[in-house]
């Protein structure tokens, strides 16, 4: 079943563990903002991602691919003041650690052609 985003942020910052990610009280705040987001608005951030996946329907997805496609697209459209480079370089380095280098790519290609549509219909400016 699902970890409850407080939860898994706790399980995030465990010290003493070589994944763990220390973080101060705006950046908990912005990772829960974003976390509970994505995972609240994950139908239709999955209608944005499931027209290019292409041979892939997105419930067939590994589940950290389709968290870390989610998630891009949520920061995207819900936090304008981040680049959209940086989200994806972070996007990237999370399919790189938790997926393998096959997943960097598809969630790359995955994710520029959301980016390209999202910027095309003017929902998020570079």
């Amino acid at each position: 079943g699902a970890v409850p985003v407080g939860e898994a942020l706790r399980l995030a910052e465990l010290e003493g563990d070589d994944e763990s990610v220390p973080l101060d009280a705006p950046g908990r705040a912005y990772a829960a903002r974003l976390a509970a987001g994505a995972w609240d608005a994950r139908a239709a951030l999955d209608a944005e991602i499931a027209p290019h996946c292409l041979h892939w329907r997105i419930e067939r997805l590994a589940t950290v691919d389709r968290l870390v496609l989610r998630q891009a697209v949520h920061e995207w459209l819900s936090e304008p003041g981040t680049p959209p480079r940086v989200v994806l370089a972070e996007a990237l380095e999370l399919a790189r650690r938790y997926s393998g280098d096959e997943a960097v790519k598809f969630v790359n290609g995955v994710l520029d052609a959301v980016y390209h549509r999202l910027k095309q219909e003017g929902r998020i400016i570079d």
